[in-house]
C-alpha cells in the first residue's frame, strides 16, 4: 500500500509541470486531492489525465498571491474534510531582468506568487495539518535559492526567502506532528520558461522553452516521484537532479567563486531551473 493512500493532499500550481505530475501520482496511489491553479484550463487538463475516478478530487481556480482567497480555500477545505495530511506549495513563475532594468510591477508580481504564495499557503493550512495524525508541509524553493544568478535577482530573492522561511519553520515545528521539507529542484522540464516575463524581447515563448530545454535534465514526473518519496521518508531537504546536487556542493565549497564553474547557468534566462 502506498504511503499516501487514504490521505488528503493540497497542491498549488497543479495545472502543469511538477504540480500536475504530483497530482497524477498521488491520485494513482489513492490520495484525495485539493488542487489549485490560476489557470482553469490547466486544472481541467490535469483532471482529464487522472486515472482513478474513484478517488476524491476537488479543483479550485486560485491566485496564490491573493491572501484572502488562499485562506478562504483553506476554510472551505476545513469544512469539507476537517484536516489535510500533505500540503505542497508548488506554484511559481519566472522573471528575467538585470537589477537596473527591473520594474517594480514585475518584481512584486513574482514575489507575490513565489514567496507570499508560499507564506499564505503555509499559514492558511497549518491549522489543518495540526489536525492530521502526521502532517507534511512541502515548500518548493529552487537551486536559485542556493546561488545568485545574473538577471535573476527577483527570482533569487523569492527562492532564498522560501528557503529561509521554510528552514526556520522546520525548527519551530521540530517534535510536532508536522514534517517540513524544503525542495530545491534543478533543471526540470516544465512550462515555466514559456510563461516567464522579461528577458530578451526578441525571444518568443518557443525560443525561451528551447533555451530552457538545454538545461532541463529532469522530468516533472521524476521530480514528483522524488518529492513524494521525501514525504514518506520525512526528509527535511531535497535536492532534485544531479545539477542541483552539484550546485549545492560548489556553492558551499566556493561561496563566492562558484560563478566561475557555472558559466552556462549564469547566461540563462528565467527558468533554466525550476
Amino acid at each position: 500500500m502506498a504511503y499516501s493512500e487514504g490521505k488528503i493532499a493540497v497542491i498549488t500550481g497543479a495545472g502543469s509541470g511538477i504540480g500536475q505530475a504530483l497530482a497524477l501520482q498521488l491520485n494513482s496511489e489513492g490520495c484525495a486531492l485539493h488542487l489549485s491553479d490560476i489557470s482553469s484550463a490547466g486544472l481541467d487538463q490535469t483532471l482529464s489525465l487522472l486515472q482513478r475516478k474513484d478517488v476524491d478530487v476537488n479543483p479550485h481556480p486560485l491566485d496564490v498571491a491573493d491572501k484572502a482567497a488562499m485562506h478562504a480555500w483553506a476554510e472551505q477545505i476545513a469544512i469539507q474534510s476537517g484536516h489535510v495530511d500533505i500540503v505542497i506549495n508548488n506554484a511559481g513563475v519566472g522573471y528575467a531582468a538585470t537589477v537596473e532594468e527591473s520594474d517594480y510591477e514585475h518584481q512584486e508580481w513574482l514575489m507575490g506568487i513565489n514567496f507570499w504564495g508560499v507564506v499564505y499557503g503555509t499559514q492558511a493550512f497549518l491549522p489543518l495539518l495540526r489536525q492530521s495524525s502526521q502532517g507534511h508541509l512541502v515548500n518548493i524553493s529552487s537551486v536559485f535559492g542556493l546561488i545568485g544568478v545574473p538577471t535573476q535577482s527577483a527570482y533569487n530573492a523569492a527562492k532564498f526567502a522560501v528557503r529561509g522561511y521554510t528552514e526556520a519553520l522546520r525548527q519551530e515545528l521540530d517534535g510536532s506532528n508536522i514534517h517540513v521539507c524544503c525542495v530545491h529542484p534543478g533543471g526540470i522540464k516544465t512550462n515555466i520558461a514559456r510563461a516567464a516575463r522579461g528577458g530578451d524581447p526578441k525571444m518568443t515563448a518557443d525560443d525561451r522553452n528551447n533555451e530552457f530545454e538545454k538545461f532541463a535534465r529532469t522530468t516533472a514526473q521524476s521530480a514528483a516521484a522524488q518529492i513524494i518519496r521525501a514525504v514518506e521518508k520525512r526528509r527535511k531537504r531535497l535536492l532534485i537532479g544531479a545539477d542541483a546536487k552539484y550546485i549545492s556542493l560548489i556553492s558551499r565549497l566556493l561561496p563566492v567563486r562558484y560563478t566561475a564553474l557555472l558559466p552556462g547557468v549564469a547566461r540563462t534566462n528565467p527558468a533554466a531551473v525550476r
